[in-house]
């Protein structure tokens, strides 16, 4: 059987995650951008013959075409004014590196999911592993009922409402099951299906880890690591960028052509040069359009900083909450739970003990023991929650 843990599984998801290896040619395809930005134009080749004889081939002689024919022959090339592809290149290398930040914000969301399935999967092991303890137990206590039945000890109606008690930790275990195997069927699809065996299982510990630090060490560590600012920031640079560009899109360019001729039986080389005048159309619309893309940013800047804060803040303060509810537990009601089944099934074998009492306590255990098990999932989420909302996943 292969086991992964935690960290196994993250890193397996980073490398086989299809909806990640797709959203990571985002990447290859802006850096192609990046190639498409930086070309020069190409340059136009112009060729003409004119006045040809076709009508009359008795007219096609090598005199002819040499003393009453045209030829031309020219060469023409645009020149780009205002630095236009350095802007261009520019741009788009400020796009591929807020892109570069964008990916990394899905490995971060990723990341997440596949620790908070993994917390899943092992509270549904260990539910399974309590239902397994609880109906070992319990059938333990039907054997001994039926003994005490069979000497006279107790009436049939006691018996019957022991063995009846026997469906509910049954059922219990059946449902752990599903629980477990639909856990590890949605954590196999992050990872890759294609990327571990299908009898696969999860291994770590299942138990509280302690976290230190205070709201405004996360806030600061998260406005430092979190990829999401990260873009958001590098979005204003690539507004900029872009207006720079529009600026220089603004500047008419400059088109040059030179010209070899043939003309009844004189050669000759003429020379162009045009340019548009900008009397009309100077891209004022795009340049004011990428002037407010750049108050666009900056506001977007602004809203995911909010966003960074209120995360870690609400993080931190369902990490907290989730801390003292599995403290209140560790402090002393799981040994009370225990010990009280303990003595009430202790009791009951004894006859100094009604039916009711032992399976009162009996059922006072298993809820203590679930929910305990519940609490402590919910603060593994929350600490999850946390590392994912600073944006790394070293706490104190």
């Amino acid at each position: 059987m292969n086991l992964v843990s935690l960290d196994d599984a993250i890193q397996m998801a980073l490398q086989h995650n299809h909806a990640l290896l797709a959203a990571r040619t985002t990447i290859q395809q802006s850096q192609a951008e990046e190639i498409t930005a930086n070309l020069r134009p190409n340059p136009n080749l112009f060729s003409d013959w004119e006045y040809l004889p076709i009508f009359t081939p008795s007219a096609w002689s090598r005199d002819y075409l040499h003393d009453s024919t045209e030829a031309d022959l020219g060469l023409g090339y645009l020149i780009e004014r205002g630095k236009k592809r350095q802007h261009r290149l520019q741009a788009a290398k400020d796009i591929t590196a807020q892109t570069r930040s964008q990916v990394s914000d899905n490995e971060r969301g990723l990341t997440f999911n596949v620790a908070q399935l993994f917390v899943n999967v092992q509270f549904a092991e260990s539910t399974l592993e309590l239902a397994n303890q609880d109906l070992k137990s319990f059938k333990q206590t039907v054997d001994l009922g039926e003994i005490r039945y069979k000497d006279g000890a107790i009436s049939e109606d006691d018996f019957l409402k022991i063995k009846l008690q026997l469906l509910q930790f049954e059922t219990d275990v059946q449902q752990a099951q599903l629980a477990r195997a639909q856990a590890l069927s949605d954590l196999r699809e992050l990872l890759g299906y294609e990327s571990v065996s299908e009898d696969y299982d999860v291994t770590g510990p299942f138990d509280y880890q302690p976290v230190k630090g205070n709201l405004e060490d996360f806030q600061l560590k998260a406005m430092q690591n979190r990829p999401d600012l990260r873009a958001a920031q590098q979005g204003i640079t690539a507004a900029n960028s872009q207006y720079e560009l529009q600026k220089a899109n603004g500047k008419p360019d400059v088109t040059v052509q030179g010209n070899y001729s043939h003309v009844n039986a004189i050669n000759t080389a003429t020379f162009y040069g045009s340019i548009p005048l900008p009397i009309f159309n100077r891209n004022q619309g795009e340049i004011a359009r990428a002037r407010y893309a750049i108050i666009q940013a900056q506001e977007q800047e602004k809203g995911t900083s909010g966003q960074v804060m209120t995360d870690v803040r609400d993080a931190f303060e369902g990490l907290r909450t989730n801390d003292r509810i599995v403290q209140f537990y560790r402090s002393g009601y799981l040994d009370i739970a225990q010990k009280d089944r303990d003595i009430s099934e202790y009791a009951y074998k004894r006859g100094a003990a009604s039916l009711l009492d032992f399976l009162d306590a009996e059922r006072s255990y298993r809820a203590t023991q679930l929910a305990y098990r519940q609490t402590l999932a919910s603060y593994l989420l929350a600490l999850e929650q946390l590392r994912e909302a600073v944006g790394t996943r070293a706490l104190p």
